[in-house]
């Protein structure tokens, strides 16, 4: 069975000869990953602006993840996008340079609590309208300082019910809502089973587990494929990823193989401390660093 398969492997490759349909073991075809390179507008001081994707271009990526925008104590988003004159512009932008946008961010809530806003729901709703404009299929939601559940498990079980809600919001869209928290991945797999929404997912970022010591490769595979919709594929800012010595980017790849993990890498930080503003030197060596590794 093996030397009929070879056989026609190569007459396929080498003479382009038909193979019949479920020849190629699903196991085979199976065996190759996808994995495409993001970065964050508001990490290369685009946030929200047209100029963000011919910056992206240009750095060699294959996406942006597009922020909603400022919060800090306003009511809502500092968000262009309710606007359907942007929404055309920035739509029309991401085909001109042929990029996707795999994500929208709220990055407000790393600073702003998400269980003390009493108008949570439309700020959700809010950031879901914005991810079928742009046809992004995920959103990031850090559940910051104010909602570190190592700090302040008192509000869990609030956290617990406005995240089952959201994340009901979002499934019957299509949606997920990626959540980054501060706890390990044991941690994360029991909140997951307590919110019980298919809408809530891991977002899983490398430098929670760099910074508290903790083994990010078997946390990947704890969580599993299926409870991670998208990582922050880099560590805190000192050194670009290349030269980064806690963090084998080989050792990353094999472990996504193992799960069969598919999706999209966003280069958020590991800027050199040394050239912190030089953002094209900083992400454009990230983001050739990844794709050599991953592609």
């Amino acid at each position: 069975m093996k030397a009929r398969f070879a056989l026609l492997l190569v007459l396929y490759l080498f003479f382009g000869l038909p193979v019949e349909a479920g020849t190629l073991s699903n196991s085979k075809k199976r065996s190759v990953r996808s994995y495409k390179i993001a970065v964050c507008d508001w990490m290369v001081l685009k946030r929200q602006k047209l100029g963000v994707f011919e910056l992206v271009k240009g750095l060699g990526a294959d996406g942006v993840e597009l922020d909603m925008g400022g919060l800090g104590k306003r009511d809502s988003f500092d968000n262009k996008l309710r606007q359907s004159h942007f929404q055309v512009l920035f739509n029309d932008k991401a085909k001109e340079y042929k990029l996707e946008v795999p994500s929208i961010a709220m990055s407000g809530f790393y600073a702003q609590s998400f269980v003390d806003r009493t108008n949570y729901v439309d700020l959700v709703a809010d950031c879901l309208n914005t991810m079928k404009v742009m046809g992004a299929k995920v959103a990031f939601l850090p559940l910051g300082v104010q909602c570190d559940l190592n700090k302040r498990p008192e509000i869990r079980p609030e956290l617990v019910k406005r995240l089952k809600r959201v994340g009901d919001m979002a499934w019957k869209e299509g949606l997920v809502i990626g959540i980054e928290t501060s706890l390990d991945a044991k941690n994360e797999l029991a909140l997951l089973r307590e919110i019980n929404s298919k809408g809530i997912k891991i977002y899983y970022n490398f430098q929670n587990a760099l910074v508290n010591g903790r083994n990010l490769y078997n946390e990947l595979q704890l969580l599993g494929k299926d409870n991670i919709c998208q990582i922050h594929c880099t560590d805190t800012d000192g050194v670009l990823l290349k030269n980064n010595t806690r963090l084998d980017m080989a050792k990353v790849k094999r472990t996504l193989d193992r799960m069969r993990w598919n999706g999209w890498l966003v280069v958020e930080r590991s800027r050199d401390t040394k050239d912190v503003h030089n953002v094209k030197r900083n992400y454009g060596m990230n983001v050739e660093y990844l794709k050599r590794i991953f592609k």
